[in-house]
């Protein structure tokens, strides 16, 4: 049960084919086949079916797949700890962030930290609230930036920073708003951003046109455009409120309270701690 055939089966279970497979790992199809062969025999019960051209795992290769997926990144996650105790500022570093954190909070940190720190080997993934979760359960993440981490997630807070949630539109947009009536420009559903638009709707029972837009960057431009209301983070619109082509509207309850939290595992490696306290430098973050 090697690490190469774990990483092959892995890459079998994402892609959905053995040759899709092989191209991710620059090996030969016959090879993806038999890493997948020699780990059923092992195991004992099949890992996957054919399917027309292509393959699905089975019952038991979709439970096999998630402990594959931990194996390796308990891997990674010991290569990087071990690296960087021998020397934190050249360790791997390897960061996941939801989309609004990698767009408001991430470049000036990043940057910042690279100049301080040019040899530690970071890697960044952005995704929705639930990948970069799942990337962390999977310890394939050694440090998350988003919300609150989920209560089934074995997950260490290192840093807080405060993030409000305000309601904003065009001017003319805010002038005639109701809660009721207003369209409403959203994230696609498993955005963090979207959930909590979606509870604050429900909460008041209130069923407004809605409109969904594929980024961040999307939403804040559609509302400015005049398309409708968003429920965004006030530091990400700073600059659209500045020269008024968006302005706060005055809706209930707001703003909500959802601070950024910095989330590592159950023992972040010394290259995190790095950057952490790297965080803690920066205006707003506290410790945890």
């Amino acid at each position: 049960m090697t690490e190469a055939r774990l990483r092959t089966f892995v890459a079998l279970a994402d892609t959905g084919s053995v040759r899709a497979a092989a191209r991710r790992l620059y090996v030969t199809e016959s090879a993806v086949s038999a890493a997948v062969a020699a780990l059923t025999r092992e195991l004992g019960v099949p890992l996957v079916q054919r399917v027309g051209r292509g393959v699905r795992l089975t019952p038991a290769g979709t439970v096999y797949a998630g402990y594959a997926r931990q194996v390796l990144g308990l891997l990674e996650e010991g290569r990087a700890a071990a690296r960087g105790a021998a020397d934190p500022g050249r360790g791997p570093l390897r960061l996941a962030a939801v989309t609004t954190a990698a767009d408001q909070i991430l470049p000036e940190l990043l940057a910042s930290f690279r100049a301080r720190w040019p040899r530690v080997e970071l890697t960044l993934e952005v995704g929705p609230r639930r990948q970069v979760w799942s990337s962390l359960a999977a310890h394939e993440a050694d440090l998350v930036l988003a919300g609150r981490p989920p209560s089934d997630v074995a997950a260490t807070v290192l840093a807080r920073r405060p993030n409000d949630l305000v309601v904003v539109a065009a001017p003319d947009v805010a002038a005639g708003f109701t809660l009721d009536r207003t369209p409403w420009v959203m994230r696609e559903p498993g955005s963090g951003t979207r959930a909590a638009a979606d509870a604050y709707l429900a909460e008041r029972d209130a069923a407004p046109p809605r409109l969904v837009l594929g980024s961040n960057g999307a939403v804040i431009a559609g509302a400015a455009a005049g398309l409708g209301a968003a429920l965004v983070s006030r530091d990400a619109v700073g600059a659209e409120l500045d020269a008024r082509r968006l302005v706060v509207v005055n809706a209930p309850d707001l703003p909500l309270d959802r601070p950024w939290h910095a989330v590592g595992g159950a023992a972040p490696t010394a290259t995190t701690l790095l950057f952490v306290r790297h965080l803690l430098d920066a205006p707003g973050w506290t410790a945890a």
